[in-house]
């Protein structure tokens, strides 16, 4: 039997200690430029075809151990653009790795880790 094809997308689901924190550090640090909802409990936030959901926590430890991956192009330009925001993860500096891929990470003022990677060519 042939398997239908149902997923489309992921939306990561991250913790945040303050929405509206949380959505000012995505927007004024990281680019995010369109705000699909939000309220004192919840938000859902975009840049570019990315779109992440947070919702609200008391606890640090949820978003301390939380962790997401987007692929990206054109990984020196955006990382070149992070940089500037002093948002890049002090082990996380742009570089290839050996499975193919070329990264860099953040952290947020949460301590949520955002991987950004590009598929490297030969």
């Amino acid at each position: 039997m042939e398997r239908q094809h149902h997923l489309l997308r992921g939306i990561p689901v991250l913790a945040s200690l303050n929405i509206k924190k949380t959505v000012d550090f995505y927007k004024s640090k990281l680019g995010f430029n369109r705000v699909g909802y939000l309220d004192d409990n919840y938000a859902v936030i975009a840049r570019d075809h990315f779109v992440v959901h947070f919702w609200k926590c008391n606890d640090k430890i949820h978003p301390e151990h939380t962790s997401c991956y987007v692929d990206v192009k054109d990984i020196d330009i955006l990382y070149k653009e992070l940089q500037a925001f002093d948002v890049i993860h002090p082990n996380g500096k742009l570089e290839n790795k050996p499975y193919g891929m070329r990264e860099f990470s953040i952290l947020d003022h949460d301590g949520n880790l955002i991987k950004f990677g590009q598929e490297l060519h030969p």
